[in-house]
């Protein structure tokens, strides 16, 4: 995988076995969870800017969906 190479370790470099994990290890592991999480909040947030140029509201949309479920639930 490029971006493996790009960060300069990969999967088979830590998983090995975790109840032998040192430090640097878990640092890795957490390294990797705010890399991805950086990336999908960002491109998320990106792709919601976009969606409202073209007028699409998806936001509106879940809370419609919402509203309209509890009121055919609780009414």
């Amino acid at each position: 995988m490029v971006l493996s190479d790009i960060m300069g370790f990969s999967d088979s470099d830590y998983a090995y076995n975790q109840s032998r994990a040192h430090s640097a290890d878990i640092w890795f592991l957490k390294m990797r969870a705010w890399f991805w999480g950086s990336c999908i909040s960002l491109s998320c947030l990106l792709f919601g800017n976009i969606l409202g140029v073209f007028d699409v509201n998806m936001m509106g949309w879940i809370i419609d969906k919402t509203v309209a479920i509890w009121d055919f639930m609780w009414h």
